[in-house]
């Protein structure tokens, strides 16, 4: 198996080109997070993902967690891991001073995230979902709870979950039955929560559970629905830890992939109640999740980016030394990289992993001037932006994780489909990821629905203005990326046009309407990182990483962007093929 290497100097060049850390570090709150402090901490993530945490991916794969009466256990070469990842402060970058934390931005907090999730993406998934716990508190928690709990979840010392799914209530939430009953200053949470990602563990000292759950005299539906904070040990005045609440895992499932990271169902109350504190205000607990469930769907994208990008470098590795086949120019029998079908999968893993990356660090930029910006207008329009952005970045970069995924198993060949290469192992774990914090299908009803109806089309307009403005830059010598850009831009503005005169069809064809849109989105961004490397190239810089990047963005262009025809033309076909058939129809006699 091929070592992981952090591809700092793409961060780099993507914090710089794309997000113009300069200037977003001098916003109110990040004054302590200079470049000068980024180019320190990057490097030692980078060692530290690359040396300590990388090595425990396959092992973690090939030793699941499992249940042990009452308690999860992990991979056992995941105790040191985590203990020395909490040492070093890695958990969360992004948590607020107040709190004990390092008060970076998302961008730079993402850019940590990315080398956890390349190294074992699903030990990622536990500080993931600790980072949307204390998202959830920092906005609705209150006084009290945040002085409690934000500290010690920043620090990785006790970690969180979400507890959303019923064995009845998958997407639907309006079906949860886990009830809440008022009890003194706090309730009694009782009921079953299934598909909790490290729903229970011994590495972190205590778990929080944030749990939907309904009062017995709350509406039903979604209105009656409200948001609970859950210790497994309860927590004592002193800050200590006391007795272990009424909350224990009882099965951990066998899936697919993911092995490192148990995926827990839990059981609250079964002895009289789990002690359960309200968050946010009573029956708006759908609210207060969905901020979480929003943070985690960015997460979840870039676990895409991260995990393409760690098959990447194992099918670049296995290509360099597998020798088979003669190519024209090669003497000898050559290593199959020279082969131009190896080198176009390679370079469509490459293309699409770079691509996600630039949408993703464009998003959390945006989400991090949402909330530092000065100037209230950019605040609101930023706010906008990440809303439409979240099923992108989540829909599209995690289809073509899958893709990037598969590609690399191909580029092994039959080496590729033994488990012991490594190779599938990337492949299995991706493929959770278009699945959960809302199905694919979901996110692209969320983009054409919410983010494209309900404003009549004005936000993504205002994208493609944008758009339009990079596609006008003036560089012959980047004649063909413009070129397509704005073949691109005309796709996309043709589709939203369908979209707003045939409403009706939206759902049958909102797949194809995010898709069209990521596909055209990732390759601007793309591109604006190409005219900044021809910049360079063009002020006399040698760097053969500013000729790659250009070619990178080229072959998107030709080899992926084409794409976006089919998209386009089965969109505006509209939904008759789609729901043609009954029901019934598909169902054998």
């Amino acid at each position: 198996m091929a070592a992981y290497k952090v591809p700092q100097k793409e961060l780099f060049f993507i914090l710089n080109e794309l997000v113009n850390y300069s200037e977003h570090c001098t916003m109110p709150g990040y004054e302590d997070a200079g470049m000068d402090m980024v180019e320190a901490v990057l490097p030692e993530a980078a060692k530290f993902f690359e040396e300590v945490v990388a090595p425990t991916n396959w092992e973690s794969d090939i030793n699941p967690a499992h249940l042990d009466g009452d308690k999860v256990i992990p991979a056992a070469v995941l105790q040191p891991a985590y203990q020395q990842m909490v040492e070093a402060g890695w958990c969360c970058l992004s948590g607020d001073q107040q709190y004990d934390g390092a008060g970076f931005p998302g961008v730079v907090d993402v850019a940590v995230q990315e080398m956890l999730q390349s190294a074992n993406m699903g030990f990622s998934l536990l500080p993931m979902l600790t980072r949307g716990v204390i998202h959830a508190l920092n906005l609705y928690g209150t006084d009290e709870q945040k002085q409690t709990y934000l500290a010690k979840l920043i620090a990785g010392s006790w970690s969180g979950t979400m507890n959303l799914t019923e064995p009845q209530a998958g997407s639907d939430l309006s079906a949860v039955k886990t009830k809440a009953v008022p009890n003194g200053d706090h309730y009694l949470v009782s009921g079953q929560k299934i598909y909790i990602t490290w729903g229970d563990h011994e590495l972190a000292d205590n778990v929080i559970h944030l749990v939907l759950a309904r009062l017995p005299d709350a509406p039903s539906g979604n209105q009656g629905i409200s948001l609970f904070l859950v210790p497994k040990y309860l927590v004592n005045a002193d800050g200590s830890l006391g007795e272990r609440n009424d909350v224990r895992p009882v099965g951990v499932e066998h899936k697919l992939g993911i092995h490192s990271s148990p995926t827990c169902t839990m059981a609250f109350g079964d002895t009289g109640g789990a002690v359960g504190y309200l968050v946010g205000p009573l029956n708006q607990g759908l609210m207060c999740m969905f901020s979480m469930m929003n943070n985690a769907r960015l997460s979840v994208g870039h676990q895409g980016i991260g995990v393409g990008e760690r098959a990447y470098q194992q099918a670049v590795a296995y290509a360099a030394d597998r020798v088979q086949g003669r190519v024209q120019g090669v003497e000898g029998k050559a290593p199959i990289i020279h082969h131009p079908d190896v080198k176009r999968m390679l370079m469509q893993m490459r293309a699409l992993t770079e691509a996600g990356r630039a949408m993703s660090f464009y998003t959390i930029a945006a989400e991090d001037r949402s909330h530092h910006h000065t100037d209230t207008d950019q605040r609101c329009a930023d706010a906008q932006l990440v809303e439409i952005m979240t099923p992108l970045v989540k829909g599209w970069c995690t289809e073509v994780a899958m893709e990037s995924t598969s590609l690399g198993v191909q580029v092994h060949g039959g080496m590729g489909f033994i488990e012991e290469t490594g190779a599938a192992q990337h492949m299995r774990d991706a493929r959770i990821l278009p699945i959960y914090e809302g199905t694919n299908g979901i996110q692209a009803l969320d983009f054409v629905g919410r983010k494209c109806l309900r404003d009549g089309g004005e936000t993504l307009t205002r994208i493609l203005a944008d758009m339009d403005a990079t596609a006008a830059e003036h560089l012959p010598q980047l004649n063909h990326i413009l070129k397509a850009l704005h073949q691109a831009i005309n796709d996309c503005r043709a589709g939203l046009k369908f979209i707003l005169a045939h409403p009706e069809h939206s759902q049958a064809v909102a797949y194809n309407f995010m898709m069209l849109f990521g596909n055209s989105v990732a390759y601007w961004l793309l591109a604006k990182l190409a005219i900044a490397a021809q910049r360079y190239l063009d002020g006399g810089s040698q760097d053969r990483f500013y000729h790659q990047k250009i070619a990178t963005t080229h072959f998107f262009a030709t080899q992926i962007l084409p794409r976006n025809r089919a998209y386009l033309a089965s969109l505006e076909s509209g939904a008759e093929s789609i729901v043609e058939l009954g029901a019934d129809d598909f169902i054998t006699a």
